[in-house]
């Protein structure tokens, strides 16, 4: 299991990896996780992700889609944060602390 934390703005995100499994919590919302499909996606950055789902009515649910599909391909947990750390750094997260089950936490840089 690894924990990522995450700043953005004055909201810190925290995204734990469970073998395959990411969930992500946030303090406005509280001590609560939830999976990709419980978080808001933005449309403008999910279609600058994705161009070819800018017409499509289901673009949610294909990105989400993709996502997943995108995370069952890495083999492990390490490579995993290594792709959502790339991800929201490139969204405007500040990355601070990785922190594997049992181990101290790291900062991030």
């Amino acid at each position: 299991m690894i924990d990522l934390i995450f700043h953005h703005a004055s909201e810190v995100v925290i995204v734990r990896i469970k073998g395959n499994e990411v969930t992500f919590g946030s303090t406005i919302y509280g001590a609560r996780m939830a999976d990709i499909t419980g978080l808001r996606l933005d449309f403008h950055g999910t279609i600058k992700e994705f161009p070819d789902l800018k017409e499509d009515l289901e673009w949610r649910e294909k990105a989400i889609e993709r996502f997943k599909s995108h995370i069952k391909i890495l083999d492990n947990e390490d490579k995993i944060a290594e792709y959502v750390i790339y991800e929201l750094r490139n969204k405007g997260y500040v990355p601070k602390l990785k922190q594997k089950a049992e181990f101290r936490p790291v900062r991030i840089n």
